[in-house]
C-alpha cells in the first residue's frame, strides 16, 4: 500500500509541475507589427521563425487567432511552442485575448501583434508605458 501512495504521488507531483509550466503571471508584453491582414496571414512574409513548421497551414488556421511571439523557454527541438495558443490577460484590465505563437523573441514575455496589444490595452496604459504586464496560460487551440 506505501509503495502504491508514493507511485502516486510522484504521479500527481509531475502533473502539477507539468500544468504549471504551461502558464505564467506578470509577464512583460510588448507589440510588434505583424500586420497579418496587410500581408494575407503569410508567415513567410513576416518571417516568422514559425513559417518552418506552420507556413502551409490552411488560411483559417492561420488567421482564426492572433499572432504572437513567445519569448520563453524553448522546446527541445528548439521550436518555441510554435502553433501553439495561449490565452493572454492584461492583469491591469483583465482584458483577454487568444493567440497564436508564430515567432520567437528574446525579451522574455511575449511580443504580441499590435492588433491584439490593442484589444488588450483598453485603458491606453501599455502604449503610455510601451508594454502591459501580463499573466498566460497554454490552451487547446
Amino acid at each position: 500500500m506505501g509503495r502504491s501512495i508514493s507511485i502516486f504521488t510522484v504521479v500527481l507531483v509531475s502533473a502539477v509541475a507539468a500544468a504549471l509550466a504551461q502558464s505564467a503571471s506578470n509577464v512583460l508584453a510588448t507589440y510588434n507589427d505583424y500586420n497579418p491582414q496587410q500581408n494575407g496571414w503569410d508567415l513567410n512574409a513576416v518571417h516568422a521563425f514559425c513559417s518552418t513548421w506552420d507556413a502551409n497551414e490552411p488560411l483559417a488556421w492561420r488567421e482564426e487567432y492572433g499572432w504572437t511571439s513567445f519569448c520563453g523557454p524553448v522546446g527541445p527541438r528548439g521550436e518555441a511552442s510554435c502553433g501553439r495558443c495561449l490565452r493572454v490577460t492584461n492583469t491591469g484590465t483583465g482584458a483577454q485575448a487568444t493567440v497564436r505563437i508564430i515567432d520567437q523573441c528574446s525579451n522574455g514575455g511575449l511580443d504580441l501583434d499590435t492588433g491584439v496589444f490593442q484589444m488588450l490595452d483598453t485603458d491606453g496604459s501599455g502604449y503610455a508605458q510601451g508594454h502591459l504586464i501580463v499573466d498566460y496560460q497554454f490552451i487547446n487551440c
